[in-house]
């Protein structure tokens, strides 16, 4: 685990006082460590994104680690561009995921981060750098997280076509999603996306009405049925998404969704209740249904997984002081502690190095590894989520971000997806 000592120490070299903050840290200037943690304690750093990653107990470990506050508000995925790119001075940490990116980033709100302050770039998941998990593995259709990660310098908007060292985001979290089942209420097998739309769960279906992410889900069981064969999931064409969204309406109209959701809360509700038995779901949203003792899986399917990824971005507003702490607080989220805190949860860490050093072995075998659980596992409140001998859905870290299918996107037709999307919601 990251010594809390060292990284206030570094935070203080770095926060303009230099030489005369190494003099204080060892004694030999005993006025400078109060003045020193005067001035962090008054710093508030404005951190907003969806509630995926938002979390309180994050914000409280920080306080309780580098001293200064993290103030959070979350919002939908939606919210959180339209804030980003409209509202540049009301925050200084934008958590936002790559697809977003895509379109925030462009706008020239966010600065790009060097990422020799990053102490433990080298040990990012590939992903992020190469797009490639493993030298062989294929990159996945849609926005993969690598082609928005860097841009071209430390003043650019434009996106790099490779690793630059100026990044537009420091990744923290993903995830490979899938379909969330009531296995106690379907009655039968899932294997493939096209269950989804299955008349069998008329009225107990249920996709995720944020356009850009849900459309994708559709893709997926549109080519699971066999009825489209897109040239890029991630990147339609109008008449792709014409016959999509057409599908979509179709399976409306028959009564197939009990519902189109928004938020986590939501979509643990309409598990929770039994109202819905099958639809788009988020890993740590089928754990919280677990956790109330109900039956809910995570379901692997042949086509394989959608993927999402998101990371830290800085306000281009942000400098001096908070600055230096913004980085500080970027360089904690991936010493160790919060990969872990994630981990637990059902997501997936940045740098799973030091999230390992600050799990237990049994906890890395079950969560990332696809080893049966040596004793109950507990949700980082500590309530149990899996007893002795579970595997985990999907297996392994490598089986599940292995398979990943495409990526969530914002296509070059966005406004046109958006235009067929309501028209579907509204049907």
């Amino acid at each position: 685990m990251a010594n809390t000592k060292t990284i206030n120490r570094r935070a203080a070299l770095k926060t303009g006082l230099g030489l005369a903050g190494a003099a204080a840290g060892s004694g030999a200037i005993t006025g400078f460590p109060t003045i020193w943690a005067q001035n962090i304690r008054n710093i508030t750093l404005r951190q907003f994104g969806t509630g995926v990653s938002n979390l309180n107990a994050l914000a409280d470990k920080v306080k309780q680690d580098l001293g200064f506050t993290l103030a959070m508000t979350a919002l939908d995925s939606d919210a959180v561009s339209q804030k980003a790119v409209t509202q540049p001075r009301s925050y200084d940490i934008a958590d936002i995921e790559y697809w977003i990116c895509k379109k925030i980033f462009p706008a020239g709100v966010l600065q790009p981060m060097d990422v020799k302050r990053i102490k433990n770039y080298d040990k990012i998941v590939p992903i992020f750098t190469t797009g490639r998990l493993a030298p062989e593995s294929r990159i996945a259709q849609g926005t993969a997280p690598h082609t928005v990660s860097f841009v071209e310098g430390p003043t650019s908007t434009k996106f790099a076509a490779q690793p630059s060292g100026w990044m537009t985001l420091i990744p923290t979290i993903y995830n490979a999603d899938t379909l969330g089942i009531r296995p106690d209420l379907v009655g039968r097998p899932i294997r493939n996306w096209r269950d989804l739309v299955d008349p069998a769960f008329k009225g107990r279906a249920s996709i995720l009405n944020i356009p850009s992410i849900g459309i994708m889900d559709a893709a997926m069981v549109m080519e699971s049925l066999g009825r489209i064969k897109y040239g890029d999931k991630g990147n339609m064409t109008r008449d792709e998404i014409e016959k999509t969204t057409a599908f979509l309406i179709e399976s409306k109209r028959a009564g197939q969704f009990r519902a189109f959701w928004k938020s986590f809360d939501e979509s643990v509700n309409l598990m929770a209740s039994g109202e819905v038995v099958i639809q788009s779901m988020w890993s740590p949203a089928v754990t919280a249904v677990r956790s109330r003792g109900i039956a809910c899986t995570y379901q692997p399917l042949e086509e394989g997984y959608r993927a999402w990824g998101g990371g830290l971005g800085l306000s281009k507003n942000l400098s001096g002081m908070e600055l230096d702490a913004a980085y500080d607080y970027i360089n904690w989220y991936l010493s160790g502690w919060a990969g872990a805190y994630l981990n637990r949860q059902g997501y997936y860490s940045a740098v799973l190095e030091t999230a390992k050093e600050n799990m237990t072995p049994d906890e890395w075998g079950f969560w990332m590894e696809g080893k049966p659980a040596q004793s109950d596992i507990k949700s980082p409140d500590g309530k149990v989520l899996e007893k002795a001998g579970a595997v985990r859905d999907g297996g392994s870290f490598s089986e599940r971000m292995g398979q990943v299918a495409c990526w969530n996107s914002v296509m070059t037709e966005d406004r046109f997806l958006v235009q067929k999307w309501n028209e579907f919601v509204a049907a």
